[in-house]
């Protein structure tokens, strides 16, 4: 039985095909355009082409993220049911990590926080989504005042021996606080750890209010960026792990949650 999960984030689709509810047959990944259904669709097909599999051969798709409504029952995904991304994540990373018993998830848009229960149930969560100044998108417009690469963010700042405050709390104050930064000559190994720093404490802050219990995991797209993790641990002042593929942990949920649909049916 074949099932698959697609994440409509709002910068990156990433689609899943699993297998009996076990076995990740592809992935695949694609940027968001304007037109958020033909984006999903090219990397749906893509998925598919991957493994040689057409359409009628998925029996199921759930989709999941902030564009999930878009390809419900729309052609030619057609995805015949839709959950949060909160039930996702904490599905997805449960298989992923058994032990897991909070989930923080930082995309380009948004952070969450997660309290995991018995078989990767949500028992509580907490969302950052009133300012990016807690998500991947923080990172790529101050990426932009430094003139760096995005991808270079992170090693940056792991090069830096000194710790720079940053006490902007908005996006927009912050590029301010970074250009202050850049004038009174600060290197840029050092401004990059303080971004780093002041959005792991916003993030840290956020899964905070609702508690932090061991095992603690980290997914989406940020944590894949190598400065951001070791902030976040000493915020947290825990462990963290970071499962294979985290960008891929909501998709997983969501093909994980097709399989016991049909299971049911």
């Amino acid at each position: 039985m074949i099932t698959a999960g697609v994440d409509v984030g709002a910068k990156y689709v990433k689609v899943v095909l699993l297998e009996d509810g076990k076995n990740v047959l592809t992935r695949a990944s694609g940027v968001v355009e304007f037109d958020v259904l033909k984006s999903a669709s090219e990397v749906f097909e893509k998925a598919l082409l991957n493994v040689n599999l057409k359409r009628e051969q998925v029996v199921q798709v759930v989709a999941t993220g902030m564009g999930r409504k878009i390809v419900h029952q729309k052609l030619p995904i057609n995805a015949g049911e839709i959950v949060p991304e909160v039930i996702a994540d904490a599905k997805g990373t449960h298989h992923l990590i058994p032990t897991v018993k909070t989930v923080i998830d930082v995309g380009a848009e948004e952070g969450r926080g997660i309290k995991v229960g018995e078989n990767g149930g949500v028992k509580d969560f907490v969302i950052n989504e009133r300012c990016a100044a807690g998500a991947g998108t923080f990172i790529e417009t101050m990426a932009r005042a430094l003139e760096v690469g995005v991808e270079n963010m992170g090693p940056l700042a792991l090069r830096s021996m000194n710790a720079i405050p940053m006490n902007a709390q908005c996006c927009v104050f912050a590029e301010s606080e970074v250009v202050t930064l850049i004038h009174s000559k600060i290197s840029k190994e050092d401004i990059a750890k303080a971004i780093h720093d002041a959005m792991a404490g916003r993030i840290a802050s956020m899964v905070l209010r609702i508690g932090v219990e061991k095992d603690v995991a980290l997914i989406g797209g940020v944590a894949r960026n190598p400065g951001f993790l070791p902030p976040l641990k000493k915020e947290l002042n825990t462990e963290i792990l970071v499962p294979e593929y985290p960008e891929y942990a909501g998709a997983l949920g969501a093909a994980l949650i097709a399989f016991e649909m049909e299971g049911k049916k």
